[in-house]
C-alpha cells in the first residue's frame, strides 16, 4: 500500500510506520494528528466496526451496572437492607476503577510501541480483563469478592474504552465525526436495552447472568480490534513519571479553554441524567403511587421509549451536524431541553405523562451525545495524545456517575422527605442550564 502525501504545513513523523507491514492484521493508514494525513473518507464497514466497539463494551458492563450486581447481592443477602448493602459495596471500587483507568489508559496507549499499534494491546488486554472480573463476581461467594471482581471488570474495561475512543481520534477524518459519533450513541443506548434484556433471561443462572453479556462484549471488541489499520509508533518521545501520572488525570482549563468548557457541558448533563435515573423506581412509586412491581415494569417500558427515540435521535444529530458543519448550538440545545425535561417530571402525574417525558429526554440525549463526541474531537489540546485527552474527558463520563446517588441522595432524604422530588429535579435542571451556557461559550466550534 502507497501512503500519501503529508498535509500541507505538516512533516512525517519519523518514529511512525505509516506503511502496511505483514506483522499487523490488516493495512495501517496515516493519520493527521501525528504530521501525515488523509482525505477520503473511512469505509462504511469500519465505522460500523466503530458502532460494535461501543456495543461491545458497554453490553459487557451495563448489565452488571444497572441489574446483575443487584441480582448477586439479592442472592447472598438474608435481607432487603443487606441487599443494599452489599451492592453498595461491590459498586464503589468499580466507580474509582472508571475514573482512573479511563484516564490512564488513554495515556499509557498514547506512548506504546507495540509492533502491534498503540491502541490495539490494550483493546485486547481490556476485553480479557472485563470477562475475568466478571467471572469473579459470578463465583463470589461474598461482597469482597464481588468488589475486587467489579473493580477488574471497571478497570479493563475502560482502559478498553481509552484505547477504542482514541482510536476514533487517531482514524477518522473530521467529515466524518458527526455519523461515526451518532452510531456511538446508537450502540451505547442499544447496549443498554441488551443488556438489560439479557439480564431478565438470565437470571436464574448466576455463571450465564454475568458471563454471556462479557463473552459477547469480548467477541465484538475483538473484531473491531482486528478492523483497526494501526500506525505503529517506532520510538516513544513523550516521558512517562510521576508529573506525567498526575497530568494524567488533568488538562489545565484556561490554556485550554475550549477543551474545559466542552468538559464541563458533559459532566452537567451527566450528573443531570444520573440524579434521576438512579431513583426512577423511587420516583414510580413515591410521585406517580405505584406499586413497586407496576413501577418496575413501567420503568422498563420507559426505558425503551428513551432508548428507541436516543436512537432515532443520535443517527439524525449525527448526519444533521456534519451536513450544516455546526455543532455547538445542537449540543447546547440538547442539553438545556433535557434539563428542561427534567423539570416537567415535576408535573407528571400519570404514567403516560412519564412516558411522553421520557421521549422528550431521550431524543435530547440522543442527540446531544451523537454529537457532543464530534464536539470534542474538534477541541481536543494535543492530536499526538488523543488518548491522554480523551482519557480526561471522559472523567466528565464516570465521575458525576459516582456522585449523583450521594447528592442526588442527600437532596431526596434531606430535602423531599425521601418522596418529594422538587429539590433532586430542580437541581438537576439547574445542572443542566449551567452545561448549556458552558457549550455556547466555545470558540473553536461553529
Amino acid at each position: 500500500m502507497s501512503t500519501q502525501a503529508p498535509a500541507p504545513g505538516f512533516a512525517p513523523d519519523p518514529t511512525i510506520d505509516p506503511v502496511g507491514s505483514p506483522n499487523l492484521i490488516g493495512p495501517k493508514l496515516p493519520i493527521p494528528h501525528l504530521g501525515i494525513a488523509f482525505d477520503k473518507p473511512r469505509p462504511w464497514w469500519f465505522v460500523l466496526g466503530i458502532m460494535l466497539g461501543q456495543l461491545g463494551i458497554f453490553i459487557a458492563l451495563m448489565g452488571p451496572a444497572t441489574v446483575s450486581i443487584q441480582i448477586k447481592a439479592s442472592q447472598l443477602a438474608s435481607s432487603p437492607a443487606e441487599a443494599a448493602s452489599i451492592t453498595a459495596f461491590a459498586v464503589a471500587p468499580g466507580a474509582l476503577a472508571a475514573v482512573i483507568f479511563n484516564a490512564l489508559g488513554g495515556r499509557i496507549s498514547d506512548r506504546s510501541t507495540s509492533r502491534f499499534g498503540r491502541r490495539r494491546p490494550w483493546l485486547i488486554v481490556g476485553a480479557l480483563g472485563m470477562l475475568v472480573g466478571l467471572a469473579l463476581i459470578a463465583l463470589a461467594p461474598g461482597a469482597a469478592l464481588m468488589a475486587v471482581g467489579w473493580f477488574l471488570a471497571q478497570a479493563a474495561g475502560n482502559l478498553a474504552l481509552a484505547a477504542y475512543v482514541a482510536s476514533i481520534a487517531d482514524q477518522l477524518s473530521p467529515a466524518q465525526y458527526g455519523r461515526a459519533s451518532g452510531l456511538v450513541g446508537i450502540a451505547g443506548n442499544l447496549a443498554v436495552m441488551i443488556a438489560t434484556w439479557l439480564a431478565s433471561v438470565l437470571t436464574g443462572n448466576m455463571i450465564a447472568l454475568f458471563l454471556v453479556p462479557g463473552l459477547i462484549g469480548m467477541v465484538l471488541v475483538l473484531i473491531f480490534t482486528f478492523m483497526l489499520p494501526e500506525p505503529v509508533l517506532r520510538e516513544n518521545r513523550l516521558p512517562f513519571n510521576l508529573r506525567e501520572l498526575v497530568l494524567t488525570f488533568w488538562r489545565n482549563p484556561v490554556k485550554f479553554p475550549d477543551f474545559g468548557l466542552a468538559w464541563g457541558g458533559r459532566f452537567t448533563i451527566i450528573l443531570a441524567s444520573s440524579m434521576f435515573t438512579t431513583f426512577r423506581v423511587l420516583y414510580m412509586e413515591n410521585h406517580l403511587g405505584l406499586e413497586p412491581g407496576d413501577a418496575v415494569r413501567a420503568v422498563a417500558t420507559g426505558v425503551t421509549i428513551y432508548t428507541v427515540t436516543s436512537m432515532v435521535a443520535s443517527l439524525a444529530a449525527g448526519w444533521l451536524s456534519d451536513v450544516l458543519g455546526r455543532r455547538k448550538i445542537l449540543v447546547a440545545a440538547s442539553i438545556l431541553i433535557f434539563g428542561l425535561a427534567t423539570y416537567l417530571l415535576l408535573h407528571a402525574d400519570t404514567v403516560t405523562a412519564f412516558y411522553v417525558v421520557e421521549a422528550i429526554m431521550g431524543l435530547a440525549y440522543g442527540t446531544y451525545i451523537a454529537v457532543d463526541l464530534a464536539l470534542v474531537l474538534e477541541v481536543l489540546p494535543d492530536r499526538e495524545q488523543a488518548g491522554k485527552d480523551m482519557g480526561v474527558f471522559n472523567i466528565a463520563n464516570a465521575l458525576p456517575q459516582s456522585l449523583a446517588p450521594a447528592f442526588g441522595g442527600f437532596l431526596l432524604a434531606n430535602l423531599g422527605g425521601g418522596t418529594d422530588f422538587t429539590a433532586l429535579l430542580v437541581a438537576a435542571l439547574v445542572a443542566a442550564v449551567i452545561g448549556a451556557v458552558l457549550t455556547m461559550f466555545i470558540r473553536g466550534v461553529k
